[in-house]
């Protein structure tokens, strides 16, 4: 990227101190002329505010394909060709939370609609080739479709019962409308048995859960404990949607957090190479930040190339599952200079308490939403 033109004056603009080429030795400041084109001022704003210059590109390329000897280099002094590794992950966790990690889309009415109709048709293709096949047999009319017609409730019945409690709620809603317009046995039939499922398996809210608690006998009844357990569940199922969403925005922060505590299960695993605890955050931010890279590059081909559960993604998942592995080892055995099976062990136990320091922070922030939320 071009720095613009220098001045022929050697006076330093900024500190007013001697300037002998390019730069004050002073104050640092470039020996830039003044004024500089619309371009010029916009590219050195965004380059300067994001660090995205060449110095990217040079931390990018042996940040990928040499394990470990990007914090190798920035720990023995070597910086000038790197950016600072916090600045970097700033931005690339930036990236990679807009592009990757942005919470699931939740399905609107006309999406869950949508969704019903596509589902319907699935299940008519079912009704008419069992239809065909009973008619082929000789069966009667009749027969055939009371056996269609079961199947087809069938169907329907295991559909709703996979539903999530939103899901649930909105199919009960439209059969309910549908019904009133229809006043149809058959509908009515259906609507009791899924009010039955919807009310018995997932307890809708908490004062039908009491009610059915009351028809219960003493004995069977749920303890106080279980009841307010019970209570807790029901309403995360309530605001499931919110929580997730929530938990979702928040991820970014739950990563972040995280880090300082990988690095501290890294040191505990090396201990023996008493090294400062800075050393191993810095390792451990630049190891993030491959993670996030490869993310970024990945995932929105896995999703909108070639879709999310495809031959081909699953493929690529696997490729980039190995080339993680890969990473880790070969950063950890470098930086750390320990053999393959000992680095091996650490990798297993640095991973297992990472997996476990994730899953209680994400319980803790469930917790946390819940009581917001509510």
């Amino acid at each position: 990227m071009s720095a613009g033109k220098y001045r022929k004056e050697h006076n330093c603009l900024n500190c007013g101190s001697h300037v002998e080429k390019h730069y004050c030795s002073a104050c640092g400041q470039p020996n830039l002329e003044l004024k500089e084109s619309f371009w010029t001022f916009i590219s050195h704003s965004i380059a300067h505010y994001f660090h995205f210059d060449n110095k990217f590109f040079q931390t990018l390329s042996p940040l990928l394909t040499k394990p470990g000897q990007v914090t190798l280099d920035y720990l023995a002094g070597k910086r000038a060709r790197y950016i600072n590794p916090v600045s970097m992950y700033i931005f690339v966790s930036i990236v990679y939370f807009l592009v990757v990690y942005s919470p699931k889309h939740i399905a609107k009415n006309s999406d869950y609609a949508n969704i019903s109709i596509a589902n319907k048709k699935g299940d008519d293709k079912v009704s008419d080739s069992v239809k065909n096949a009973l008619k082929l047999t000789g069966v009667s009319k009749t027969i055939a479709d009371k056996a269609t017609k079961s199947i087809d409730q069938a169907i329907q019945k295991k559909a709703f019962i996979k539903l999530g409690f939103a899901d649930q709620e909105r199919e009960l809603s439209r059969l309910k409308a549908e019904n009133v317009t229809l006043k149809s046995d058959s509908i009515s039939d259906l609507l009791e048995e899924y009010n039955e499922i919807h009310i018995e398996r997932n307890d809708s809210t908490y004062s039908a859960y009491l009610s059915r608690q009351k028809k219960l006998s003493l004995s069977e009844q749920d303890s106080w404990y279980e009841r307010m357990v019970k209570k807790r569940a029901i309403t995360i199922g309530e605001k499931s949607e919110v929580i997730q969403e929530t938990l979702e925005h928040n991820r970014p922060k739950q990563y972040f957090l995280l880090m300082p505590l990988l690095a501290w299960f890294i040191m505990l695993n090396f201990r023996k190479n008493h090294i400062y605890y800075l050393d191993h955050l810095i390792f451990t931010i630049h190891g993030m930040m491959v993670y996030f890279i490869i993310s970024i590059i990945t995932q929105p081909i896995m999703k909108h190339v070639f879709g999310e559960h495809s031959i081909v993604s699953n493929i690529i998942e696997v490729v980039v599952t190995i080339y993680m592995f890969w990473y880790m080892f070969k950063a950890l055995t470098i930086f750390y200079q320990r053999k393959t099976w000992s680095t091996i062990f650490k990798i297993f136990w640095i991973l297992i308490l990472y997996a476990v320091a994730f899953k209680l922070t994400e319980m803790a922030m469930i917790n946390l939403i819940y009581y917001v939320a509510t």
